[in-house]
């Protein structure tokens, strides 16, 4: 740091300003001292900053899974958000296991992030309370809050799930398939609650019409497919499928075809979430649109702003949109 006071002709004092408290300097001294840094090859050791109470600018975010197209779009919104802070995003995957996601967890405690970004696994939100109670701020990302003492961001998914069924019982489908995830987690336990409320709606019983079909995850493309064995076998067959993303009806979809079997003519498709490859598929999916990349980005400004004197804990709810396209039609039979 004398270094590069004596190079950009300021005092250290100065410099450790410019790195910690920068709207004490003025404009053309922060410039000078920055350009000074570079020509010496300066670089803050964040752990001694840290030390000195500076904040971290690593933020972690724990999700189901990274590798799903959802999440790599809400994660882009975070991370976005996130560099006009000048921080950075740390993803894990916990791939649906409660074990996995209390180690990283505890990992990220460990590194003094800034703050942590998750999906959680299970309901109970305790552990997360108290890790915020530790000094870690936390937000819910794509999971509804059942209280103030978390920030959440999330999406209306039981109104996603009752329009979806509300389209496909409007085109005649009385027997409708819910491919979902191996373990319940909010989403799709809300989706199915709007699937069930439509079919109640519609003076149908939901317990004849909708089949709940598991699937494990990750590599949830191939394993959607080989979960058509038990759509297709079931005693009184589905007519539709609604799928947990669109990966899932990707893979569906395929499976599809190599049995002979047409989309949309002898089976409707449904995604959900509409990322960039929905529209592109053949047929072109139904789905669901989702504001991902405005999910992450409103997720990381909550985060940012537990920091600020004042700051109050938020509740965010979006209302997805239904996008009707060639995947589903009347049914067969």
């Amino acid at each position: 740091m004398r270094h590069v006071a004596k190079e950009a002709g300021v005092s250290p004092t100065t410099v450790s300003n410019v790195l910690n408290n920068p709207e004490l300097v003025a404009e053309e001294t922060r410039r000078r001292v920055h350009e000074a840094m570079e020509r010496v090859g300066y670089l803050p050791n964040d752990a001694a900053r840290r030390l000195r109470g500076v904040p971290s600018p690593l933020v972690g975010a724990v999700t189901l899974d990274i590798a799903g197209p959802f999440f790599t779009e809400v994660c882009r919104g975070v991370e976005d958000r996130l560099l006009q802070d000048g921080c950075m995003l740390m993803t894990c995957s916990t791939d649906l296991q409660p074990g996995r996601e209390q180690h990283y967890l505890q990992e990220l405690e460990k590194q003094g992030v800034r703050g942590v970004l998750i999906t959680p696994v299970e309901a109970d939100l305790e552990p997360l309370v108290t890790l915020a109670g530790r000094g870690v701020p936390v937000v819910l990302l794509d999971h509804r809050a059942a209280d103030g003492r978390l920030c959440s961001v999330s999406i209306d998914n039981q109104w996603g799930g009752e329009q979806v069924a509300a389209h496909l019982i409007g085109l005649g489908h009385r027997r409708i398939a819910l491919l979902s995830a191996s373990i319940d987690v909010q989403q799709t336990t809300e989706r199915h609650a709007g699937v069930r409320t439509a079919f109640r709606k519609a003076g149908l019983d939901p317990g004849r019409g909708v089949l709940d079909v598991r699937v494990p995850s990750p590599d949830i493309t191939l394993t959607a497919a080989a979960a058509l064995e038990d759509v297709l076998s079931a005693a009184d067959p589905p007519t539709a499928i609604l799928c947990l993303n669109d990966a899932a009806a990707l893979g569906v979809i395929g499976g599809l075809r190599e049995r002979g079997i047409a989309v949309p003519g002898e089976m409707s498709v449904v995604g959900y979430d509409d990322v960039a490859f929905a529209a592109q598929l053949a047929p072109a999916l139904t789905t669901v649109w989702q504001p991902k990349r405005e999910l992450g980005r409103v997720a990381a400004e909550l985060l940012l702003d537990e920091a600020r004197p004042g700051h109050r804990h938020q509740r965010l709810v979006y209302r997805p949109r239904l996008v009707v396209r060639e995947s589903t039609a009347p049914p067969c039979r």
